[in-house]
């Protein structure tokens, strides 16, 4: 399983097919049903699909901490669906390593050249404070997503909780390993969209009371610097009971360094958060005991589509806190993210409807 990488002007496309799908599935009979309840299905040639005013073809910049981090990927694909939904278009644009100078020119950049929306990464507390505050005065929605700052006054956040996500990491650590030395694998130090996780799995260790030994190592913000020296700390550390990581890339070098040295079958016990390939493929063979899946294309989806209810309403509509969840990815569930091929965890870049059998787990 691999990423594709979104393309914008190839996804776009697909709009026109959309548009005689919804034509074709709107038949005479459905038309008058609509028209019962006082609605008529108007598909805007300007303002996308669906029942929506026409507008002109708003421009949101997306403001990325790591912009190159296949993370991301299905996050971009889902302002692609949002996009061609509503009759949009979007920049991604920030800094590929973290550095939040550059993001601020981002939004800068942003601003002077009027776009109708931005939504950014808050993963600085104070950094983007000002330029928030010059673009709402300006005129110009701002939101956060993946990652947020209290103080900042950006209409509303799209994203996991990541206290709470880092607590239930935490709890599960505690399942995991009894006593010992664990290590806890972060990319970037301090930085909020990670950050919160590890104090909140700090947290819920020290309420187990249990005798944990927990350190914090830092990765860096490329995912080849993190598989190496997540492999060199443990070559130091062969004393280690768990190793587990707050972010995608340290999470993919856990898996790799768990399965090169066979760790799992020798009382190690590890995991982490997100969905790439590595990380999947080392569950199902039993190296990582889990992961945690927080929805990256819903914080893409979702995103764009506050942003554009906000333009749509006038500033009465859209803003909205929206947690996109928490879910743990085990060797008995990871089955369907092995074997399915979709936008929505970024490794295939078709359309298509995915079917679903069986019970609904919750």
């Amino acid at each position: 399983m691999s990423f594709e990488h979104p393309d914008e002007d190839k996804d776009r496309a697909i709009k026109a097919s959309r548009r005689a799908l919804l034509n074709g599935a709107l038949g005479a009979g459905a038309l008058a049903t609509l028209a019962t309840l006082g609605a008529t299905p108007a598909l805007a040639a300007d303002g996308g699909d669906g029942n929506f005013p026409k507008h002109k073809k708003w421009k949101f910049v997306f403001v990325n901490h790591v912009t190159t981090n296949p993370f991301f990927v299905p996050t971009q694909y889902g302002i692609q669906d949002a996009c061609a939904l509503l009759g949009c278009t979007y920049q991604w644009t920030g800094s590929q390593k973290s550095i939040a100078s550059e993001m601020v020119n981002a939004m800068n950049t942003a601003i002077a050249g009027r776009a109708d929306g931005i939504a950014v990464c808050l993963v600085d507390r104070t950094a983007f404070n000002a330029p928030t505050d010059k673009a709402l005065k300006a005129g110009i929605p701002v939101f956060s997503y993946n990652a947020d700052a209290a103080g900042n006054d950006r209409l509303a956040y799209i994203g996991q909780d990541l206290y709470q996500a880092g607590v239930a990491l935490g709890e599960r650590i505690v399942s995991l390993v009894d006593s010992g030395d664990v290590v806890g694998f972060i990319a970037t130090p301090g930085q909020l969209n990670i950050q919160p996780r590890l104090d909140g799995a700090v947290a819920a260790i020290k309420k187990s009371g249990k005798k944990i030994n927990f350190e914090q190592i830092a990765t860096g913000p490329t995912v080849n610097e993190e598989v190496s020296r997540v492999d060199s700390y443990y070559t130091g550390h062969k004393t280690l009971k768990g190793m587990f990581a707050v972010d995608a890339g340290s999470t993919m070098a856990v898996a790799e360094t768990m399965a090169k040295y066979g760790l799992h079958a020798k009382g190690v016990r590890a995991g982490g958060f997100d969905l790439l390939p590595k990380t999947l493929d080392e569950i199902k063979a039993g190296n990582l005991d889990f992961t945690i899946d927080q929805q990256p294309y819903l914080q893409g989806f979702y995103t764009v589509m506050e942003m554009a209810l906000w333009k749509m309403s006038g500033g009465l509509t859209g803003p909205s806190e929206i947690n996109t969840g928490l879910k743990f990815v085990t060797q008995g569930n990871v089955g369907p993210y092995l074997q399915t091929k979709s936008r929505y965890e970024g490794n295939a870049r078709a359309e298509k409807l995915l079917p679903h059998s069986g019970p609904i787990a919750g």
